[in-house]
């Protein structure tokens, strides 16, 4: 009793001195809001033709099977009111939890979701809605497929969004937190939440990672190299060898340009960069420019003429070699495959192998990414780049974490605004948190052209005047996909290495997803992957017939590599053919902020 009349005074004044925080945070989080741009209906959620389908064909089964519609409606409403009443009994007994048959879910892992019955009955009866919306989801019947796969994702949305774990109420760690510590995780999650706003001119991004734990050069993207050639889009970047001798034929890698390429090059023990330099290989790397509206009407044509060609034609110049080997990643594997289709029409031999990480060349099913392609949010995208002359790189962070809503938003936002934790130190988030626009016409032909009209795969899409297709993709070809892929599922990948006209085709399936599948490096033995020596035909039965193999596939890609980069020679250093310097590595692109 003494000390808590001896810690009274204290505790009122840290309360009082939260309550003043509080006010001056609100103060600056009506003014953060204020400067949110315009809003565009087209891209908070889907348009109202698909709702209005969705509703018909909701009716029209009610019309069609009535009984079926009251039967499912009776079942929930029972189940509801039964565990109701189970609850009421069990609270009324000794405030001890109801039987608990709902399946394990990791947002639920405190024990009193488990143990208390208040929150064990908001849990149970969270999980039954979700259990009776996938259900209604499930049954309703004249839907087209791509609109029952997007009813089926915002309706997922949607119950992610309702999860009680996301309300203070009905959070017992948020609560528990802020009781332990006097609310003062509260007002460390408003300072988190109006700092997030303010970052974003008014919109809402959750910061991921700690953004003065890392410093681009400083303690990630460390492997030494320089910057020996720039032009308005790119930086190429040749990195110093660490062996005597390289093979004579040299990489160059194209990282996608919607994000930027030190997520090969994170720290010495995950950087695929380093791992390739220290194999023996003349390594060079492209950075790409992060434009601004002065970029709005650079294209694809663009990106492979002052892109890929010239970055080709100097890797060429400074090793003395009549041929490369090119990598391209994501988006970049796709324009790689435009570029190759190009030179094959053009006679230009100068590549020697591909290789495609985590490619769709095929956009006839484009897996989840796919529920944002429909014209509703294509239309809104293009209103915003004819209005900005950019796709601002808000845009893109946004839809990708809403594929993975829980992991990316939800769960950071309750540690971050409910819980009032610091960001952690995680050099991974740090670089998703580090973005990068996309040129308006460059955004629009992308999405109009080649994921909306297949154009690659259809052969329509046309570069500098001419059309190309994947069977004019000739060159040797390895090809590694993801297993938990989200933005390029596997087997769509797979579908466009079939199309392509290469008869020498090696295709890995890695285990696990988009980045970790790829920066998945030999020793920690995490992540294994799929090998086949069966033909590139239907990825069921290549997959039935493929070899699982403990570890990273890069020794395997290296080997292959390997093979087709010939003779041994004296290691190239940077600047070695006379070439000024024009930067060290990373890079002046890298950290550019642009003009937006």
């Amino acid at each position: 009793m003494t000390t808590k009349v001896t810690d009274a005074p204290a505790n009122l004044d840290k309360l009082n001195a939260n309550l003043a925080r509080i006010e001056d945070l609100s103060q600056r989080l009506v003014a953060a809001v204020a400067q949110k741009r315009p809003p565009n209906p087209s891209l908070e959620g889907p348009g109202p033709e698909l709702l209005a389908r969705a509703a018909t064909a909701y009716w029209g089964e009610a019309l069609r099977d009535p009984a079926r519609l009251i039967e499912q409606q009776a079942a929930y409403w029972g189940q509801a009111l039964q565990h109701y009443v189970t609850a009421q009994k069990a609270l009324a007994e000794g405030f001890v939890a109801p039987e608990d048959t709902t399946p394990k879910d990791r947002r639920f892992a405190n024990p009193l979701w488990q143990s208390h019955p208040y929150f064990n009955f908001v849990k149970q009866q969270y999980l039954r809605n979700v259990e009776a919306m996938h259900e209604a989801v499930q049954g309703l019947e004249g839907l087209e497929a791509q609109d029952r796969r997007r009813v089926e994702y915002f309706s997922r949305q949607i119950m992610d969004l309702l999860a009680p774990t996301n309300f203070l109420p009905t959070n017992p760690d948020a609560l528990e937190r802020a009781v332990a510590t006097e609310g003062e995780s509260l007002v460390k999650g408003l300072e988190n939440l109006v700092r997030d706003i303010e970052a974003s001119k008014g919109d809402l991004l959750v910061t991921l990672a700690d953004r003065e734990a890392f410093q681009v050069g400083g303690n990630i993207a460390t492997t030494r190299g320089a910057v020996v050639f720039r032009n308005r889009l790119l930086e190429l970047i040749q990195y110093a060898p660490t062996t005597d001798k390289v093979h004579a034929t040299p990489i160059v890698i194209f990282p996608p340009w919607i994000n930027k390429f030190y997520i090969l090059d994170l720290k010495p023990q995950n950087s695929l960069i380093k791992w390739i330099v220290d194999q023996g290989f003349t390594l060079f790397v492209v950075s790409w420019k992060n434009p601004d509206a002065s970029y709005a009407e650079v294209g694809l044509d663009d990106y492979v003429e002052e892109g890929f060609l010239t970055a080709i034609r100097e890797v060429k110049a400074i090793t003395g070699q009549d041929k490369v080997n090119a990598v391209g990643y994501c988006i970049a594997g796709t324009t790689l495959s435009l570029t190759l289709a190009l030179m094959r029409q053009r006679g230009d031999k100068s590549v020697n192998s591909a290789t495609l990480f985590t490619t769709l060349t095929d956009f006839s099913d484009p897996g989840e990414v796919g529920v944002y392609l429909d014209d509703d949010f294509v239309d809104g995208i293009e209103a915003e780049c004819r209005r900005s002359g950019y796709l601002d790189k808000y845009f893109m962070s946004r839809t990708f974490s809403y594929l993975r809503a829980n992991d990316l938003i939800y769960g950071p936002a309750i540690r971050s605004y409910m819980m009032g934790e610091a960001p952690p130190a995680f050099d991974l988030l740090f670089w998703n948190g580090d973005g990068t626009n996309l040129p308006s016409r460059m955004a629009v032909e992308y999405l109009r052209e080649l994921c909306q009209g297949d154009g690659l795969a259809g052969g329509t899409f046309e570069i500098r005047g001419q059309k190309v297709s994947l069977k004019d993709v000739k060159v040797p070809l390895c090809a590694i996909a993801c297993e938990t892929d989200h933005i390029a599922p596997w087997r769509s990948s797979f579908t466009g290495v079939r199309r392509m006209g290469s008869r020498d085709k090696t295709f890995i399936l890695a285990q696990s997803g988009h980045i970790a599948g790829i920066v998945s490096p030999p020793g920690k033995d995490k992540y294994g992957h799929f090998v086949s020596t069966g033909p590139i035909e239907d990825a069921a039965k290549w997959k039935e017939g493929a070899e699982f193999h403990k570890g990273s596939w890069w020794p395997r890609w290296g080997a292959w590599l390997a093979e087709r980069s010939g003779k041994k020679v004296p290691a190239r250093e940077p600047g070695a053919d006379g070439r000024a310097i024009l930067a060290p590595a990373p890079g002046t692109y890298v950290t550019e902020v642009p003009n937006t």
